[in-house]
C-alpha cells in the first residue's frame, strides 16, 4: 500500500515551468507504476503521463508529449512531473496515483489504486 502526497503546484505565466512532486509512503513503493492525471473545472480527469516501476518505461498523452517530463527516484519514493512550456490550458488539479503491474490501460483512472488529493497548477495568460 502507498499513499501519494502530491506538492509543487502554483501560478506561473504562459511559457513558464514547474515541476511537481509525488512523495508516496510505504515501503512497497517500488512495485507501483506511478501515473499524473489532472482535471480542470467542469471537466473530466485525464491522463498526462506514466511511468513504470522501474522507470524504464514512460508514456504521454499528447496534449503534454515534448513538454513533460516524468521521472521517478525510488530511493526517494517520489515521482516527479517536469512541465515545461506551459499553456493556459494546462490549467488544473494534478494528482498522482499509483498501480500495480501491469503496465497497461494506464490512461484509465479506474486502473488506479492509490490517489493523492491533488495540487493546483494555474498558468496564466
Amino acid at each position: 500500500q502507498v499513499q501519494p502526497v502530491e506538492s509543487g503546484g502554483g501560478l506561473v505565466q504562459a511559457g513558464g515551468s514547474l515541476r511537481l512532486s509525488c512523495a508516496a509512503s510505504g515501503r512497497t513503493f517500488t512495485t507501483y507504476h506511478m501515473g499524473w492525471f489532472r482535471q480542470a473545472p467542469g471537466k473530466e480527469r485525464e491522463f498526462v503521463a506514466a511511468i513504470t516501476w522501474s522507470g524504464s518505461s514512460t508514456a504521454y498523452a499528447d496534449s503534454v508529449k515534448g513538454r513533460f517530463t516524468i521521472s521517478r527516484d525510488n530511493a526517494k519514493n517520489t515521482v516527479y512531473l517536469q512541465m515545461n512550456s506551459l499553456k493556459p490550458e494546462d490549467t488544473a488539479v494534478y494528482y498522482c496515483a499509483a498501480k500495480k503491474s501491469p503496465f497497461s490501460a494506464i490512461v484509465l483512472t479506474s486502473s488506479y489504486e492509490y490517489w493523492g488529493q491533488g495540487t493546483q497548477v494555474t498558468v496564466s495568460s
